[in-house]
């Protein structure tokens, strides 16, 4: 097995989202598709590796957000079987609902930001169950639930019969641009603190010792990684509920936020560059407003 990694040089930023090409000894597969915005530029990577779109028949998808799945339609209508988690099969049959609501948040930035967004035909989705395995190129591919950042989360633990495996995080093992400093991105409506944290533990139990995250890249030292997660993971959590408590709006935390993150980067060594990929792949308003919402449920549901 062989494992590409992908810069789709988002917003012209490095190290902002990867897809991934697993290379096995039957053809080649794509983990995540990365935003409909850079659809060509990952057509053209793919075929820098020597391969056409026509060689990928099997797409895996971490969820659906649009950084992650929302070139998946392209990949669907080529033929490829598009593997996704059960919540979120309908959405990609019929996204309409999804990108009227995402439109709402970035206006008349959406199509710039993401692209379009089509529905996938019923026949070319597949959901799998928890702990199912996918047997594609040669490979096992054993979908995981991993529920907190979003209900509709899936890792993939992909392995050689025999051999090592590697898991694909998708977000729920955060969002690591710089190699050693690890935020959760917690945009709205699905966070839910007490599901990511038994989402860890999963990860922490599986055999493998390597993770691979969208945002960004291999991550080879699993356990401090994952700590380091559930420690600031907590603390931002921590950190929004006294404005939860007393119904502050998402405008009025903004700054307040900002400068509590950019305090702890500055304390990391995060230079201002690396600091702006957190920002494309991890926006701060979606984390405020996804906090809130799940302090809010939490407290006043």
């Amino acid at each position: 097995m062989t494992i590409h990694t992908l810069d789709l040089k988002f917003l012209g930023l490095a190290r902002a989202i990867a897809v991934f090409v697993v290379e096995g000894p039957k053809g080649v597969a794509l983990v995540e598709t990365g935003p409909h915005s850079t659809h060509e530029r990952v057509s053209e990577l793919v075929s820098e590796l020597g391969w056409s779109p026509s060689d990928f028949r099997h797409i895996f998808l971490s969820h659906i957000h649009f950084d992650h799945a929302g070139a998946a339609w392209v990949w669907g209508r080529q033929g490829a079987r598009v593997y996704v988690h059960p919540v979120g099969r309908a959405h990609l049959m019929a996204p309409e609902k999804l990108y009227q609501s995402a439109r709402r948040i970035y206006g008349d930035q959406m199509e710039h930001l993401w692209g379009t967004v089509e529905p996938i035909p019923e026949s070319q989705l597949y959901a799998p169950e928890h702990g199912e395995i996918i047997e594609a190129v040669g490979l096992r591919f054993r979908a995981w639930y991993t529920p907190g950042h979003a209900t509709h989360h899936l890792a993939w633990e992909v392995s050689e019969p025999g051999g090592n495996a590697v898991v694909f995080t998708g977000d729920v093992a955060g969002v690591c641009i710089n190699g050693h400093y690890v935020v959760p991105p917690c945009p709205p409506p699905d966070i839910n603190i007490e599901d990511w944290l038994s989402s860890i533990q999963l990860l922490h139990a599986l055999p493998a010792s390597t993770l691979y995250l969208t945002h960004f890249g291999l991550v080879e030292d699993k356990v401090r990684h994952l700590h380091d997660l559930e420690k600031r993971l907590l603390a931002w959590a921590n950190w929004m509920k006294p404005y939860a408590q007393r119904k502050a709006q998402v405008e009025e935390v903004m700054p307040e936020f900002l400068a509590f993150v950019r305090e702890d980067m500055t304390a990391a060594g995060i230079d201002a560059a690396t600091a702006a990929c957190y920002e494309a792949a991890n926006p701060a308003f979606m984390s405020v407003a996804g906090l809130l919402r799940y302090w809010n449920k939490k407290l006043f549901a």
